[in-house]
């Protein structure tokens, strides 16, 4: 991995060839509840890249960039900390970014993205970016990847979208330290908020638009009290290893599509 910001403008020049990507991680600046820091989102969208990066190929040439550590979070913008843009404003950095690695000779950008409320900005401005500047935009959000079979139950995975069990153990493997271990708890979503099916609810197939207090008035869901740093771990390796093969496949494809 390169980190783009670490090169010299001529040094840059020498490294990029036609399979060379850029990674951008997309993360948040919000409140995750009374137990994880704000900064959680970005903590953990830069876990990923890190665990990511160590399992792919040495063929495969890596720039990472600086991360966006601000994202579209209006849905926590009731909670104290929180600071958010607005999605257009997240769309429009995103085309920037990409107008700008065109300039500089790259043609394959992934957009591994920590924070759901960043999914319709990363919708939008990545079809702009392929319309205007003829890349390859990749959209990895690891919360859209699939789940081990042995660590989520059917509740969490239905529930738990927001400082529950899965970023709470993320959270204790990457930096335990910022973790207010005595604060974790069973964060119920409120009743009738959802269906055992997965149909209706602020994650389903038919959801609900909701603000954080809406799900539980702490601002987050799901079991943080199970939660396990050896969880964490694997968490991060199993999303390591799906984000890795994404990367290789991003380099990898054949770019521009008539070449």
């Amino acid at each position: 991995m390169i980190h783009w910001s670490h090169l010299t403008s001529p040094e840059l020049g020498q490294h990029i060839d036609a399979n060379s990507l850029a990674l951008l991680v997309l993360g948040a600046i919000e409140q995750h509840g009374p137990h994880l820091p704000l900064a959680t989102d970005l903590i953990i969208g830069e876990g990923l890249r890190d665990a990511a990066v160590q399992r792919v190929g040495e063929d495969v040439s890596v720039f990472a960039l600086p991360s966006l550590a601000l994202g579209a979070s209006q849905e926590h913008s009731a909670m104290p900390g929180t600071l958010s843009l607005p999605p257009e404003l997240v769309g429009r950095v995103i085309e920037s970014v990409g107008e700008s690695l065109s300039t500089a000779g790259l043609q394959r950008l992934v957009l591994l993205n920590a924070h759901g409320g960043n999914h319709a900005a990363i919708d939008s401005a990545a079809l702009n970016v392929r319309r205007a500047c003829g890349m390859l935009v990749v959209k990895a959000n690891y919360m859209r990847l699939p789940t081990p079979d042995d660590i989520l139950d059917a509740r969490e995975l239905r529930e738990g979208l927001h400082g529950g069990q899965a970023e709470t153990a993320m959270m204790l493997h990457l930096a335990p330290e910022l973790v207010r271990q005595d604060r974790l708890s069973d964060f119920s979503l409120r009743p009738g908020a959802a269906d055992e099916h997965g149909l209706f609810g602020p994650a389903g197939r038919a959801a609900w638009a909701w603000m954080a207090e809406d799900l539980n008035f702490e601002g987050v869901v799901g079991r943080a009290d199970r939660a396990t740093a050896g969880d964490g771990e694997k968490l991060i390796a199993h999303y390591g290893e799906q984000l890795a093969r994404v990367i290789e496949h991003s380099a990898r494809m054949p770019w521009p599509i008539d070449a």
